[in-house]
């Protein structure tokens, strides 16, 4: 891959991904936050749009993934296909995602995800699954005749990219390393050794 554009990079080598069988449609990401004293905390989240805008997680605003993000807006991302030997590193800080653009995907998930989002308390402690369950019931119950509209807190970041590091597996270890890191003229391009 040749392009000098680490988005168009990146879409290229996820479209091929899921050419090649990667499961979730390719969205599968490792996010990694930090406390406003530098204690990291990793998870596994789905990124389902990325372009010049950012990378786009989706998530309560209660959780705890959500307060680290207010507290300490900087956010780190890693996604790995391993059906075409690449992956990809994302550094920069985040933002909240505007209200109508969380509003459109959440209007596109699944009932079931959409009734889960009201349901949970997300990384909150509960007193057991059948209060959760029994919440869900009446959710679907309340909503039974029309949409579920996107709750207040809930809704997506972005992670608008000021590093990205495009992997590209190589024989005897010797992978392809491309770092791009952008300023004030645009995205600047070097090589790092495997």
């Amino acid at each position: 891959m040749s392009s000098d554009d680490p988005i168009a990079r990146f879409l290229d080598a996820r479209s091929r991904a899921v050419a090649a069988g990667a499961r979730l449609d390719g969205a599968a990401a490792v996010l990694a936050t930090a406390t406003p004293d530098g204690a990291p905390s990793v998870r596994w989240v789905l990124v389902k749009e990325a372009g010049e805008e950012g990378f786009f997680v989706y998530t309560s605003y209660e959780s705890r993934k959500a307060a680290e993000l207010e507290a300490n807006p900087r956010a780190a991302l890693a996604m790995h296909w391993p059906e075409i030997g690449e992956q990809f590193r994302v550094e920069g800080p985040v933002r909240r995602a505007p209200a109508a653009v969380s509003d459109a995907y959440f209007a596109s998930r699944p009932r079931e995800s959409q009734l889960g989002a009201w349901a949970s308390p997300q990384s909150q402690p509960i007193a057991s699954r059948a209060v959760l369950l029994e919440r869900v019931r009446e959710l679907e119950a309340r909503f039974r005749d029309g949409p579920v509209p996107r709750p207040p807190s809930w809704g997506g970041y972005v992670v608008s990219p000021l590093r990205i590091e495009h992997w590209i597996e190589g024989a005897g270890r010797l992978h392809d390393r491309a770092v791009f890191e952008r300023d004030a003229g645009g995205w600047k391009m070097h090589r790092l050794a495997p």
